[in-house]
């Protein structure tokens, strides 16, 4: 079993700037493909981006060249920068851990708006 705590969410301006955080309790966090995804309140959730174990990554077109996933195995920690925040940026953010199986954060909850 696999705990994700995500951290980082808020309110912010447009044009702004966030860094979300996901901790993992794993003591084998390298060997999993990490990524983050998001739903807005009447949509379904979807992919914002991920990580692979040997730190390839993809993202969705909606988000390339404004947020950056990275991680830190020594931490068991992957992160998602995010700049040049859209208002349809607003939506629960959720952490998720692939390997054999799914696993999911809670979710932490980023709204933009002026």
């Amino acid at each position: 079993q696999v705990q994700l705590v995500e951290s980082g969410g808020g309110l912010v301006q447009p044009g702004g700037s966030l860094r979300l955080s996901c901790a993992a309790s794993t003591s084998i966090f390298a060997i999993y493909a990490m990524g983050w995804y998001r739903q807005a309140p009447g949509k379904q959730r979807e992919l914002v981006a991920t990580i692979s174990s040997g730190g390839t990554t993809n993202y969705a077109d909606s988000v390339k060249g404004r947020f950056t996933i990275s991680r830190d195995n020594a931490k068991k920690t992957v992160y998602l920068q995010m700049n040049s925040l859209k208002p349809e940026d607003t939506a629960v953010y959720y952490c998720n851990a692939k390997k054999w199986t799914d696993y999911w954060g809670q979710g932490t909850q980023v709204t933009v708006s002026s």
